[in-house]
């Protein structure tokens, strides 16, 4: 049953704010709150599976982009197929939600195609659910034919120099997840007082942060940041942005439509090499020892390496964000997981040594790419599993899906969205 109003909620704690913040987002009535099981059939279901004669029960963890990609593939490709996507958060889109600058809202037009996919009969949503926590993966093998597991890459490269710690220091991932309403995030509290930020690292993200914080309020003010957000910033004395990268400007990671104004106008500038944190909350660009990066030595390509110099040169400021890439976490003792890579270990999305777990996206591949890398991939993830199906190599009989979880979550106090 849609729902045409939004609930009358005091916001007491992050959970309240959060499903008041949804509406602004997105109607909810695009999604189906609960999806009957499907109806009984004595139709006996043969040792090989068919797209004619059975009705996979499909689970796929994690609704940003890969999740969604990886639901509309199978939907497409399969016509009986059934799709229960598990979100930790309240609301679905991952990364096109949280992780997209607000002030680019023409990137978050991809949530169109995949609200599409969530008006399917044949596809659910259920949030607030932490697989790994509340139910674990075997759980979800027993309830369904085969489980994908999309749910990205939910933290961030630590530098792992000095002072790392310090007041003032602060991963860009957590700053993004700040002004974009991202629940863990909400008590970050940025101090935004100083004329000076550095910002660690040259890709998107990099300059997303470095543009919000260079942006003016009131064209803020159009976007959907939240208005915490909005409020700080409002405040901000924040000046200058330094923007300190290991390898010179011609082989930096960011795509140039993410410059915006700030890269086009006279005030911006390129400068070099690699970081350290000093005491007082400063970034110090020291001379490394040998086989550490350093300044670039000049040339064009991406084969262009840093070396040391032994010059150290001391930036004063009063902020220093970390945006030298995201990683993903392993999500269950039972799964496999490359800790160095920061990635599950697969073949074309078949997780090894695993017969019908799959997965997609960046626990897949790693955090690389645009949202078009990450559709391909999901694609073919979902082209692998399906392949599986009609060669007979999962699960025969019928699963109970969603059924199941139900009872497993209401068992142990929990529920879901």
């Amino acid at each position: 049953m849609g729902i045409c109003s939004p609930p009358t909620l005091a916001p007491d704690n992050w959970r309240d704010r959060m499903a008041l913040r949804c509406w602004r987002w997105w109607h909810w009535s695009a999604w189906p709150r609960t999806r009957p099981p499907p109806s009984g059939s004595t139709q006996s279901f043969r040792q090989q599976f068919s797209t004619q004669e059975q009705t996979p029960q499909i689970c796929v963890v994690g609704s940003g982009p890969a999740g969604f990609y990886t639901a509309q593939h199978l939907l497409k490709h399969h016509s009986r197929a059934r799709v229960d996507i598990y979100e930790k958060q309240l609301v679905p889109f991952g990364l096109v939600r949280f992780g997209v600058a607000p002030d680019h809202p023409e990137v978050k037009n991809v949530i169109n195609t995949f609200t599409q996919t969530a008006r399917s009969d044949r596809c659910a949503f259920h949030g607030n659910v932490v697989v790994g926590r509340d139910v674990t993966v075997p759980e979800l093998q027993e309830a369904y034919h085969a489980v994908v597991l999309s749910y990205g890459a939910e933290d961030h490269r630590a530098l792992e120099i000095p002072g790392e710690e310090l007041p003032g220091v602060f991963s860009a991932r957590a700053f993004v997840g700040w002004y974009n309403g991202l629940p863990e995030n909400q008590e970050l509290a940025p101090d935004l007082s100083c004329d000076t930020a550095v910002i660690l690292g040259q890709g998107n993200v990099a300059l997303d942060v470095a543009r919000i914080l260079l942006t003016p309020p009131e064209h803020l003010e159009k976007t959907d940041i939240t208005e915490a957000a909005l409020g700080a910033l409002r405040q901000s004395r924040v000046k200058t942005v330094w923007i300190v990268g290991r390898r010179g400007p011609l082989q930096v990671a960011f795509t140039i439509k993410v410059l915006g104004p700030e890269g086009e106008g006279p005030g911006a500038r390129a400068d070099g090499p690699a970081p350290a944190l000093g005491r007082c909350g400063r970034a110090e660009l020291p001379g490394v020892e040998e086989g550490e990066p350093g300044r670039a030595p000049g040339g064009v390509g991406e084969a262009t390496r840093a070396v040391p110099t032994g010059d150290v040169e001391d930036l004063p400021c009063g902020l220093v964000l970390s945006s030298i890439g995201y990683k993903s976490r392993p999500i269950d003792p039972s799964v496999p997981f490359d800790l160095k890579l920061g990635v599950i270990p697969n073949t074309e999305g078949r997780v090894v040594d695993m017969p019908g777990l799959y997965c997609s996206g960046w626990v897949k591949r790693g955090p690389t790419g645009v949202i078009t890398t990450t559709m391909t991939d999901s694609f073919l993830t979902g082209q692998m599993l399906l392949q599986d199906l009609k060669a007979g190599l999962l699960p025969s009989g019928p699963r109970p899906g969603y059924a199941a979880i139900k009872a497993l979550l209401s068992s142990r106090g929990l529920g879901s969205l």
